[in-house]
């Protein structure tokens, strides 16, 4: 399950990651449909990543993994707010959102590697 969860995140990833080009570098809101896209990765991987975390009691890297990405979670859900009503994104809030997903995404990917 954690594999499958590093591969929803790295897919939300990606999919972050064009929607950060498209708002920094074109100055407009990327896609609605990416954004949901995105979202739906993101989340599905969170819940596979909890649901592992507290079924086998796994601690360490993967815990704090799962925290910080419960914190980007929140953080993209601020975001999503302003896409939702057009509002440009605050883009200290991208940068943060993103730091978060990155960090959480290395301890996974650390974890999974034995490190």
């Amino acid at each position: 399950m954690l594999v499958i969860a590093a591969v929803l995140f790295a897919l939300a990833a990606v999919i972050g990651l064009t929607m950060a080009y498209i708002y920094f570098s074109k100055k407009r809101l990327p896609p609605f449909a990416l954004a949901l896209l995105h979202g739906v990765f993101a989340a599905t991987a969170l819940i596979l990543l909890l649901w592992t975390v507290l079924r086998t009691h796994a601690g360490g890297l993967f815990a704090w993994a799962l925290g910080i990405f419960v914190v980007a979670a929140f953080a993209g859900f601020f975001l999503f707010s302003y896409h939702i009503r057009g509002k440009s994104l605050p883009a200290p809030g991208v940068l943060v959102h993103a730091s978060l997903a990155v960090t959480a995404f290395l301890l996974l990917l650390a974890g999974l590697l034995g490190f």
